[in-house]
């Protein structure tokens, strides 16, 4: 049980999104990239990236675990077809140009097999050329960084004329490589607070890159900084986009000549990193990418 996912209008109001930067952040790294036009949204809860994506012309289906939100979601945007599925098993029987998996969804992936196992499924549904763009807390920023970690949060939103009080602490579990997070919810006529846990894998840059690589994507661009739903106080997050590649037969010959020595990479004003990974024939990366949200 999940409060929020069991109420997704209550979801939306504790994470707003009036303007669609997600989608529309999504939207422009598949245009950037040359993504097509089918797209699969994983992890879609509500339906408002998909509904907004769908209305930029893509041929949208969204995917999430949680029946209220589905439910949700077709009521919302009857264009956009909904399916209900496990990030790390599903089988939809055909291709996408785009698959897209925002707001950390991808960290509930919290097993290493976990994650292989989504990045299997993306694979395995991506058409030749396809795009993955994946966004989620970088968790590079949790080294020396506390101030999200300090004391506990408390927030009210008004759904329906009552308020609902949530009290939030989180901590790292650094043995499991998790962000823990303990909530409880509290309003008029409730006996007493409900409490809620929940955590989410913490993974970094360069170990991201690695499990993309091993499932069989080139990295076309990786990205740090403060997400598109992000609010004060900032928590930076790291988007991929990737691509699959086809792997080479296994060389039977002497051995390939080392790497060139990975190039710096370019940092813009912005201070995200920006550019391509360009791969050789043993497959591994030629030169180090010019790399370019809590819910």
């Amino acid at each position: 049980m999940n409060f929020l996912t069991d109420n997704p209008e209550l979801y939306e109001l504790r994470f707003p999104d009036p303007d669609r930067l997600a989608a529309r952040f999504a939207g422009d790294l598949a245009r950037r990239f040359g993504g097509g036009t089918r797209l699969l949204d994983i992890g879609c809860g509500t339906g408002r990236d998909a509904g907004h994506l769908a209305g930029e012309g893509y041929a949208v289906t969204g995917l999430d675990v949680s029946e209220p939100m589905l439910a949700h979601a077709r009521g919302r945007y009857p264009g956009v077809e909904f399916v209900n599925a496990d990030m790390r098993s599903f089988d939809l029987g055909r291709r996408f140009d785009v698959v897209t998996c925002l707001d950390s969804a991808l960290l509930y992936c919290h097993e290493n097999a976990d994650l292989t196992a989504f990045l299997s499924r993306c694979r395995a549904h991506l058409a030749p050329g396809g795009l993955l763009v994946a966004e989620m807390r970088n968790g590079a920023f949790f080294l020396g960084n506390t101030e999200l970690l300090e004391g506990t949060v408390t927030g009210t939103v008004l759904w329906d004329g009552v308020p609902y009080t949530s009290r939030t602490r989180l901590w790292i579990d650094h043995a499991a490589q998790l962000l823990r997070r303990h909530r409880t919810w509290e309003w008029p006529g409730r006996a007493g607070p409900l409490h809620q846990r929940s955590a989410w894998r913490l993974l970094f840059p360069r170990e991201l890159e690695y499990f993309l690589d091993v499932a069989g994507f080139e990295v076309l661009a990786l990205f740090d900084g403060p997400g598109p739903r992000t609010r004060p106080p900032l928590d930076p997050r790291c988007a991929a986009v990737g691509r699959p590649v086809r792997r080479p037969a296994p060389c039977r010959g002497p051995p390939a000549s080392p790497a060139r020595r990975p190039t710096r990479p370019h940092r813009e004003s912005s201070g995200r990193l920006t550019g391509r990974c360009h791969r050789g024939s043993s497959g591994r990366p030629r030169g180090r990418p010019r790399h370019r949200h809590n819910r």
